[in-house]
C-alpha cells in the first residue's frame, strides 16, 4: 500500500533560511499522525507544500502517490486542508458555510444535505443558528475541521488545530479527531505534546527543519533509551543531585523539592544499584525509589533539548 504522504529529501530555502532541510517521512494510510516540534522548526512550510500551495526548492513531496509539484490538481482532490488561521464568512451560519463549501467540490442535492448534516454532528454543531462570527474559537476550530472533511477527502491536514484553543475547546476538538481514526488518515501538525499523545498512534518530531526522530509512540520511546527515576529522600537533595548529575549513565536531573529528585537515565538498572548507594555515603535517608513511565515529553525534550544541529 503506497503511503498517504511521502517525503523525500524535501528541502525548502528562503534566501538563507533552510525551513526543511533534507525532511524524509512516511505516513501510513488509516494512521492518525502527529506532526510535532517546537515553533520555527518548519511544520508549517511542510503542510504548505503538502497542500500545493508552495513548491520545495528540491526533494519531492506525495500524497497517495500524487507528486504535489507535478499533479497539484490531483492531489487537491484527495486532501482536507485547514490552515493555522482559518477564515470563515462571520455573517453565515455553520450549516451555509459548509453548502458553501460542498458547492466549490461541486456538491449538491442529497448528497450534499448528508454530507452536511453528518459533518454538523460530527462538530457538535447541528441546530446552531447562530452567526459564524457570535462562534466561540473552539466552535470555529470544529466548523473548520468540519469543512476540510466537506470533500470525502482520503488525507485530512491540520495546521495547529488545537492551539489557541482553552482546554474544553482542546478536547472538543481532539475528540472530534479522534473520532476520525480509521476513517482517513489523519496528519497535524502541533507543539501540543500532551495532544500528540492522546490522539496520535504515530509521530515524527522535527527540529530546525530536519527530522529529528519518527515512529510509533512506543516504540519511540522504546527505543530512545530513556528512563525516568523518581527518589525521596530524608534530608537535604541538593548535594546528591549534585553527584547524581554527573553520574555516565543520567541525562537530566530535577529537584522539584528540598527532599524531591527527578532524573532521566539511560540505563536503569545501573541507576537502581548507584542511587542507594551514592545516598548511603551521603548519610541520607531513602525514602522512596521509583521508575515513572516515559512520556512522550521526556523524549521531545531530550531530543530538541540536546543540541540537535
Amino acid at each position: 500500500m503506497i503511503p498517504a504522504i511521502e517525503l523525500r529529501d524535501l528541502t525548502k530555502v528562503y534566501r538563507t533560511v533552510r525551513a526543511l532541510d533534507g525532511v524524509d517521512l512516511e505516513v501510513p494510510q488509516g494512521s492518525v499522525y502527529g506532526f510535532l516540534g517546537p515553533n520555527g522548526a518548519g511544520k508549517t512550510t511542510a503542510l504548505r507544500i503538502l497542500s500545493g500551495l508552495s513548491r520545495p526548492t528540491s526533494g519531492s513531496a506525495h500524497v497517495l502517490g500524487n507528486d504535489t509539484t507535478l499533479h497539484p490538481d490531483q492531489v487537491r482532490g484527495v486532501i482536507g486542508f485547514l490552515p493555522d488561521v482559518p477564515g470563515f464568512y462571520s455573517w453565515m451560519t455553520g450549516e451555509e458555510f459548509l453548502r458553501l463549501s460542498g458547492r466549490l467540490f461541486g456538491l449538491s442535492g442529497r448528497v450534499l444535505d448528508q454530507r452536511v448534516g453528518a459533518l454538523l454532528d460530527l462538530a457538535g454543531l447541528s441546530g446552531v443558528e447562530t452567526k459564524v462570527g457570535g462562534y466561540s474559537r473552539g466552535m470555529r476550530q470544529r466548523l473548520g475541521v468540519a469543512q476540510a472533511l466537506i470533500n470525502a477527502p482520503r488525507v485530512l491536514m491540520l495546521d495547529e488545530p488545537t492551539s489557541a484553543l482553552d482546554p474544553i475547546g482542546r478536547r472538543d476538538v481532539l475528540d472530534m479527531i479522534a473520532g476520525l481514526a480509521g476513517r482517513t488518515t489523519v496528519f497535524f501538525s502541533t507543539h501540543i505534546l500532551s495532544d500528540v499523545e492522546r490522539v496520535c498512534d504515530r509521530v515524527a518530531i522535527l527540529h530546525r527543519g530536519r527530522l529529528a526522530a519518527q515512529a510509533s509512540i512506543d516504540d519511540l520511546k522504546a527505543r530512545h533509551g530513556i528512563h525516568k527515576v523518581r527518589l525521596t529522600v530524608r534530608g537535604p537533595a541538593r548535594e546528591l543531585a549534585a553527584v547524581l548529575q554527573s553520574a555516565p549513565w543520567a541525562t537530566h536531573v530535577e529537584h522539584p523539592e528540598d527532599d524531591c529528585l527527578e532524573l532521566s537515565v539511560q540505563d536503569l538498572a545501573a541507576a537502581q544499584v548507584a542511587i542507594p548507594r551514592e545516598i548511603a555515603a551521603l548519610g541520607i535517608g531513602l525514602r522512596r525509589l521509583e521508575a515513572v513511565e516515559l512520556s512522550l515529553e521526556d523524549v521531545f525534550v531530550d531530543l530538541v533539548g540536546s543540541g540537535l544541529p
